[in-house]
């Protein structure tokens, strides 16, 4: 993406769950919400030609995708096809390895750290990038330091990129605009998602549509886009209105999202 171009915003197909599982009516979900681009689940189940030609259908580009660690460490080869073919050349781990939530050793989150280092320097030989999606957990601090500056310390900026989900670093105690500005340069994606005020939408894990819940856009699109942003992603894990909420985040980000 040239520097002066505005951002994308687009969409994790993910918020969308609930209504279908077919990967047809997702897309065009994401589509009747207004969006052009989508951050893809896992799909396990097509060849990615045919996953592309879906969204080709629907007017949607992929813009990266979750893929599971498993998935990329156990059957590199297949991944990595599979999201060329998809039109794909960002991955996004959604979380650690299996068990590694649980540890509470920074030595642990530093050898997956440089694990992920190696993967994302085969992934930049096969022209794809590599990337990792935080919760709250990785805010955690162990040995005297944050999970996730363990693991992001110990991998090669140009190997693996950081996708800050805004909403959870909040949620594990940290200023998002604070952990967003630590690593300007290198989070080409980034989660927009939102908290609702304390008490509230509870029935939605306490999560409100972009622009209607407690965190700063004002200061954090200006600093997300100073960190490298090409493209602000949608996501809201368990909305009532899939389609209606997905619509309203994207508005108000295309309103007000920043031009370098």
């Amino acid at each position: 993406m040239n520097s002066n171009e505005k951002p994308l915003v687009a969409v994790q197909l993910y918020s969308l769950r609930h209504l279908s599982e077919k990967f047809e009516e997702l897309a065009a979900a994401a589509a009747q919400a207004g969006y052009e681009g989508v951050e893809l689940m896992h799909l396990a189940d097509r060849p990615g030609g045919e996953a592309k030609a879906v969204l080709e259908e629907h007017g949607l580009q992929s813009v990266s995708a979750h893929v599971p660690f498993e998935a990329l460490s156990e059957d590199f080869t297949a991944t990595v096809a599979f999201h060329q073919a998809a039109g794909n050349d960002c991955l996004v781990l959604p979380g650690p390895a299996l068990g590694l939530r649980e540890s509470e050793s920074g030595e642990s989150w530093r050898a997956f750290g440089q694990t992920l280092n190696e993967l994302g320097r085969r992934c930049r030989e096969e022209g794809v990038r590599l990337g990792y999606h935080n919760h709250a957990f990785e805010m955690a601090v162990y040995d005297g330091t944050r999970a996730i500056d363990w693991l992001l310390g110990s991998a090669d900026p140009e190997n693996v990129f950081w996708e800050p989900d805004l909403a959870w670093i909040s949620d594990g105690g940290v200023d998002p605009l604070e952990m967003v500005e630590q690593y300007a340069g290198r989070c080409p994606r980034i989660h927009a998602k939102d908290l609702a005020p304390a008490g509230e939408n509870e029935d939605q894990m306490g999560l409100a549509d972009v622009g209607y819940g407690t965190l700063d856009w004002e200061a954090l699109l200006p600093a997300c886009r100073a960190a490298g942003a090409e493209c602000y992603i949608v996501e809201h894990d368990l909305p009532k209105d899939p389609v209606a909420s997905v619509r309203r985040s994207r508005e108000f980000l295309e309103s007000r999202v920043q031009r370098a």
